[in-house]
């Protein structure tokens, strides 16, 4: 995108739901982004040297203003990419608890932790930031995705600079307003609108220690490779195709309308959506039968738009490729004629491996059902992309489920549950899906484990 006049290219905000330009920001220059870097690293010499309990308590109050401005951010993200105000409230609500968890536990986190070495000596693990870092956000979560990898960092005693996705600008310049007028350092907390190429220079840049990025598979790999050429950490939260495999169930209607309620969370656009249902022959029908129903009593009136035109086309594109090959589309897909970005709700079947909807995620409000015939199909099935985020596995019987769910390659796993959230559990996959955790008891992964060894004795 442009500014219009200037020729200079754009964060470009474009509501979805009529597919019209709202506002554009221009990109940094070159002097912005060196004055960012600069400030960032001055706070982090600072900011490293305050005591972890004042630090705990910036954050504390940040988290306070966040949730203050629900409504207000909440609108925002409507505006941006299309999500229902109640969701984006309940974001902002979650991003509150990420606040306030590390508030009160980091100074506990960050504890020396006392070693028992050979011989006369004392050994301590002390837990100490190592700089400023780089976070490359996505939009579909433009709230929570920033708040998970900045507020353990900013309590740890790093800095932090955010480059947002290119449509969520309001929510971006929103979200550094809060940390500053929380009273946090000019610098703690960065915003900037880089491109891609400004993005490399900031990784390249000996003050910014690593990089934290969510987002595609094709980002992760330009950006891991940047991160690897200039020896930084990265961390990576990528793609998801998250199975969710009902076994049996005593309420076989309730557990499909629990699975197309998960699936419709956030208009399909989460990398942990359950992607594909594995559901066993015996119930299989029953199942299916029930989210036709679920689709068939949406109001595609209402129901909301996905975040961009472009990818309600890409998602199309895909159910209409499976459904060339032989897939059957049994309810909704059916793309908005009016340049918005609606997609109405899908259930589709009978996919398979010539298809694209069995390679790629489907980042939108469409039910994937495969039928498997006994617990090695299901496994099986589950365990054939390349991604490995989470999975949620349901019986009657838990130890069934349990045995079932220790033998896929996820990174995390859910039993009789479509998952479990908090700040207190690590989130991250393996495989395609990324590496690395965020959130959790670990504080961040982006810590010196400074080892101090202290001789006991007479001095040499």
């Amino acid at each position: 995108m442009t500014l219009p006049g200037t020729g200079r290219p754009a964060y470009q905000v474009v509501d979805p739901a009529t597919g019209e330009p709202v506002r554009s920001f221009p990109y940094a220059t070159e002097t912005e982004v060196a004055d960012i870097l600069d400030a960032s690293q001055a706070a982090y010499l600072d900011w490293r040297e305050r005591p972890v309990a004042e630090r705990a308590d910036l954050v504390r109050r940040a988290g306070a203003a966040l949730l203050r401005r629900s409504r207000e951010l909440a609108a925002t993200m409507r505006l941006e990419m299309g999500k229902p105000l109640p969701e984006g409230i309940d974001e902002i609500e979650y991003c509150a608890s990420i606040f306030d968890h590390y508030a009160d536990q980091g100074p506990a986190l960050l504890t020396d932790e006392e070693l028992t070495p050979r011989g006369d000596g004392r050994a301590v693990v002390r837990s100490r930031p190592i700089g400023p870092l780089l976070g490359i956000m996505p939009w579909n979560y433009p709230c929570y995705q920033v708040v998970r990898f900045a507020v353990p960092n900013l309590v740890l005693g790093n800095t932090v600079i955010v480059k947002h996705a290119e449509s969520v600008p309001f929510t971006a310049k929103a979200l550094e307003k809060v940390f500053l007028d929380a009273g946090l350092p000019h610098g703690a907390y960065l915003n900037v609108f880089a491109t891609h190429e400004q993005v490399e220079a900031v990784i390249a840049d000996p003050r910014v220690q690593g990089v934290s990025l969510t987002g595609s598979e094709r980002a992760g790999s330009v950006v891991a490779a940047a991160a690897g050429r200039h020896l930084k950490k990265c961390v990576l939260e990528l793609g998801g195709s998250d199975p969710f495999i009902v076994l049996d169930s005593p309420d076989v209607t309730a557990v499909a309308t629990l699975a197309w309620q998960t699936r419709m969370h956030n208009n399909g656009q989460a990398c942990t959506s359950n992607k594909r249902m594995l559901v066993m022959a015996d119930i299989y029908d029953e199942f299916v039968t029930a989210l036709v129903t679920e689709a068939e009593a949406v109001d595609t009136a209402v129901h909301p738009p996905l975040a961009s035109r472009a990818a309600a086309e890409h998602l199309a594109a895909q159910v209409e490729d499976a459904v060339t090959k032989g897939a059957r589309l049994l309810a909704g897909g059916v793309l908005a004629s009016d340049g918005s970005a609606r997609y109405s709700p899908a259930v589709l079947v009978d996919v398979t491996e010539d298809m694209r909807a069995w390679h790629e995620e489907l980042f939108g409000p469409v039910a994937v059902v495969h039928r498997v015939t006994h617990d090695e199909h299901a496994v099986r099935l589950a365990n054939s992309t390349p991604y490995g985020l989470g999975c949620a596995v349901f019986s009657a019987d838990p130890e069934r489920a349990r045995r079932v769910a220790e033998r896929l390659e996820t990174g995390m796993a859910n039993i009789n549950t479509p998952s479990m959230d908090g700040p207190e559990l690590p989130f991250g996959g393996v495989r395609r899906s990324g590496f690395g955790r965020e959130l959790g008891p670990g504080m961040s992964e982006f810590i010196n484990k400074r080892l101090v060894c202290t001789a006991v004795g007479p001095h040499v």
